[in-house]
Order: structure tokens, then C-alpha cells, then sequence
């Protein structure tokens, strides 16, 4: 496929200034159940992170760094739980409404202690 010029820098615009999808989302440890909980405004960006970050024994969680070591890969799932849904509202404020719900799937996974990788 062969693009002007341009077409690709219009292109390039709109993807940058298009909002990537806000979200909750979830890594779980299929063999003991625990789970990390986690939200960012580019959900699947800080996934694709947290998985390379896994990956290159360099996440900054260590109990969930040391289970991915110990077990690998295939005994972890990643799923994105829940997303932020856009308000054509010029007041809507993402992050604001991201702070809000990351505690409420916190709580109902209960990532925080022997459940979970998440720390206080």
C-alpha cells in the first residue's frame, strides 16, 4: 500500500490525537489465584507493558515477578476487566473517573494481602 506523504502524517495525527482506551485490568496466577489489579488511561499499553516488563524480569512488583519466574508464562492470565466509557462531556475527566473505579475492582478482587500481588 503505497501512501503520500501526506496522507501518512494525517494518518499519524488522528491515531496520536485519538484517546487509547482507559481501563481496569487484571493479571492472574492460575495456580494459586492470586491476582494484580491495575488501571491506567491506555489499558492495553500498560498491559502490553506489565507482560514485557514480566518478561524481562524487571516488573516492580516482586511477588508477582518472582511468581512469573517461578511458574512462567502460561500459568498467568491478562484481561482487561473493565473501561472507562467516553462522555462527549468537555468536563469529563478520565483520570478522575479511572481513580474512582480502580479501588472499587480492588476491593472486589481482593488484591491486596494473601489474594493478591497488589500492596497497601
Amino acid at each position: 500500500m503505497n501512501l503520500s506523504e501526506e496522507t501518512r502524517r494525517a494518518l499519524t495525527r488522528h491515531y496520536k490525537e485519538t484517546p487509547r482506551p482507559a481501563g481496569v485490568f487484571v493479571i492472574r496466577n492460575k495456580l494459586s489465584g492470586r491476582v494484580y489489579v491495575a488501571g491506567s488511561l491506555d489499558v492495553e499499553g500498560a498491559m502490553n507493558r506489565a507482560r514485557f516488563e514480566l518478561n524481562m524480569r524487571a516488573h516492580r512488583n516482586k511477588a508477582l515477578q518472582q511468581d512469573w519466574n517461578a511458574h512462567g508464562a502460561g500459568h498467568f492470565t491478562f484481561e482487561v476487566i473493565d473501561r472507562i466509557k467516553e462522555r462527549e462531556d468537555p468536563d469529563f475527566d478520565r483520570k478522575a473517573e479511572l481513580d474512582r473505579l480502580l479501588p472499587l475492582w480492588q476491593e472486589e478482587l481482593q488484591c491486596f494481602g494473601p489474594n493478591g500481588y497488589n500492596t497497601p
